[in-house]
């Protein structure tokens, strides 16, 4: 007899249940214990597994207390900031790893080790890419070939002689924040007026970043960098979901405010690209040298648009702009105001060396940025002190070598940036403290190894932003130098954490004083 269509379709979804099942028992448990065995015979140490959630569960709720608790000025950062990892660290060492979800993650501290990783972009992919997908988009989460076709033709808009004609556009913006300090400081009876300068470094670098992208769409610009900092701010609780597959579909609440930003800014973004298409100016702004270069490399392949972006593309380019240019620089400039004030003797240098380049009259150029070897050192020492991104994390496309370790698919790494940067063997004793002159011989010559300072990254896939945000801090530092002293408020709570960059979670009030001129 022939089977019913019944028994059939009931064959059928047997034989997919029982697929499924498999699938599942492989992904939660086999696969896992498998890792597991292989990592413990070469030594490195962890919790054991614990099926589905690993380590996640005890990762968030201790990440999420170190995130709310405060610490004294002088206490170390890395047990606060890393969290969860420095318990791990701190129980098994270096050569250590914990579970994020089924996935064993290993802790690199070996900048040696990390500089191979980096440098090998095509091996190395960033792992569990979901969260940056909804955050930024564009280079930060692309691989292989489309990754290097984006970088190719973003990568001009970031040339150097094109990033020098956007210091007026930086100038004016924080001229406008300047301004907005003075009169809170005239406005008041006692000479001096304490303000919390992080939502305005906050706002000026969202300021800086609307005015360098995208020029005359200046205002459409800043309501993009709102709704890009509401869905960052957003982003922190929903980490712990990660390892959850479909997560982000889910009907929550949170879950459908993001799908509501993210739809508003590719809303304005699009308006906006589309404005240039149809035949207004492109300028020289981000946006403007990104399309340029796109329209040169479609027209160099014979008008295939395949060669190039497309406008969805382009708007997930213009996404990541302001993550880039707006989280990294407003986290350098307020660790680098916190630490001026920690050290007024170096406040006063950047000051005479500033009033000295620049005049006390004069807006800051270009050229006379490359004269400011001492605000260069004190930002170069910050960066060390307070990466903007303290760990980042990477996955082996394949099985690889890694030192005298053998890592297969499905094993991630955490690269610990911020561990290195405070490292006694490399930068001697004195590795906590604040001493710029360390950089006074140039990065090369600032430590033992050479590939140690790594605050935008290295390799192939190092920041693509970061002289358009060293050139925004040395001009943001420098007019702010010239109009105010200022030190820490007696109300300032230090509690650095990092909610994707490195950010101060309970602000930063500081006294501020005009300078006469």
């Amino acid at each position: 007899m022939e089977p019913t269509l019944g028994v059939v379709l009931t064959s059928i979804v047997v034989a997919a249940s029982i697929t499924c099942f498999v699938k599942l028992v492989n992904l939660v448990w086999l696969r896992p214990r498998k890792l597991e065995k292989l990592l413990r015979s070469q030594g490195l140490h962890g919790n054991p597994y614990r099926p589905i959630l690993g380590d996640t569960k005890d990762f968030a709720a201790t990440n999420q207390a170190e995130k709310l608790r405060s610490i004294q000025l002088s206490d170390h950062i890395l047990p606060h900031i890393f969290g969860y990892f420095h318990t791990i660290l701190n129980n098994y060492g270096p050569n250590s790893f914990l579970w994020f979800g089924p996935w064993p993650r290993l802790n690199v501290v070996d900048p040696e080790l990390i500089r191979e990783i980096l440098n090998k972009a095509d091996v190395y992919h960033k792992p569990l890419p979901e969260m940056g997908k909804i955050l930024t988009g564009g280079l930060v989460v692309l691989e292989g070939q489309k990754w290097a076709k984006h970088r190719k033709i973003v990568n001009p808009a970031f040339h150097i002689h094109k990033l020098k004609n956007m210091v007026p556009a930086i100038v004016l913006s924080c001229s406008n924040m300047i301004s907005k300090w003075e009169a809170m400081v005239s406005g008041s009876d006692k000479g001096w007026c304490e303000i919390d300068v992080w939502p305005f470094l906050e706002d000026l670098a969202g300021d800086v970043i609307s005015r360098t992208a995208f020029g005359s769409s200046h205002e459409e610009g800043t309501r993009i960098f709102q709704l890009q900092k509401e869905k960052l701010e957003m982003s922190f609780p929903l980490l712990q979901l990660i390892i959850i597959p479909g997560w982000r579909y889910l009907p929550t609440k949170a879950n459908r405010r993001l799908r509501a930003i993210t739809t508003q800014v590719q809303s304005l973004l699009r308006g906006i690209i589309e404005k240039r298409q149809n035949g207004m100016s492109r300028g020289d702004d981000l946006l403007g040298l990104l399309m340029e270069s796109n329209s040169g490399i479609i027209q160099e392949h014979g008008n295939k648009k395949a060669a190039g972006m497309s406008i969805e593309d382009v708007i997930e380019e213009c996404k990541l702009f302001y993550f880039a240019g707006s989280e990294t620089t407003s986290s350098l400039l307020v660790w680098t105001m916190l630490l001026l004030c920690l050290h007024p003797d170096w406040q006063t240098r950047a000051r005479e060396e500033v009033n000295r380049v620049l005049g006390k009259c004069s807006e800051p150029t270009f050229e006379d940025l490359n004269h400011l070897k001492t605000v260069t050192m004190i930002l170069q020492e910050v960066l060390r002190l307070y990466p903007p991104l303290p760990l980042t994390a990477r996955g082996p496309t394949e099985t690889v070598k890694l030192g005298n370790l053998t890592i297969p698919k499905g094993v991630h790494m955490t690269l610990l940036i911020g561990q290195v940067h405070y490292d006694p063997e490399i930068w001697g004793e004195d590795a906590r403290e604040f001493k710029p002159q360390r950089f006074a011989e140039g990065i090369p010559q600032s430590a033992k190894i050479k590939s140690a300072f790594i605050p935008f990254g290295s390799g192939p896939r190092a920041c693509i932003g970061q002289h358009l945000a060293m050139i925004e801090a040395k001009v943001a530092i420098a007019m702010i130098l010239r109009s105010f002293s200022f030190e820490l408020s007696p109300a300032y709570v230090h509690a650095p954490f990092a909610v994707l960059t490195l950010q101060p979670q309970y602000g930063a009030p500081m006294i501020l004083r005009t300078l006469q001129s």
